[in-house]
């Protein structure tokens, strides 16, 4: 029996920033928010935690994308669909 998890909600692209633990790595994205006070953009970055299935092969440098799906622990929230770039 293969066990499947669906998802829904947010997808993102990302960057691998850590690989160091098992089934699980650690993806960095860049988003802007606007500052009213000098009505202009900043730049800021998220990271997430991301569950990685088995027949994946990823390593630091990657783009990993993701979706969000069901809470696989108290950190992971989102599973790694597919590897864009190398």
């Amino acid at each position: 029996m293969k066990k499947t998890l669906k998802t829904h909600g947010r997808t993102f692209v990302g960057r691998v920033i850590s690989e160091i633990f098992h089934k699980t790595t650690t993806i960095e994205f860049d988003r802007r928010v606007y500052n009213s006070k000098y009505e202009r953009f900043q730049k800021r970055k998220t990271r997430i935690k991301v569950h990685i299935p088995e027949n994946f092969k990823v390593k630091k440098g990657d783009f990993l994308k993701v979706a969000e799906t069901r809470p696989i622990s108290k950190t992971k929230n989102f599973l790694a669909m597919e590897v864009v770039k190398q």
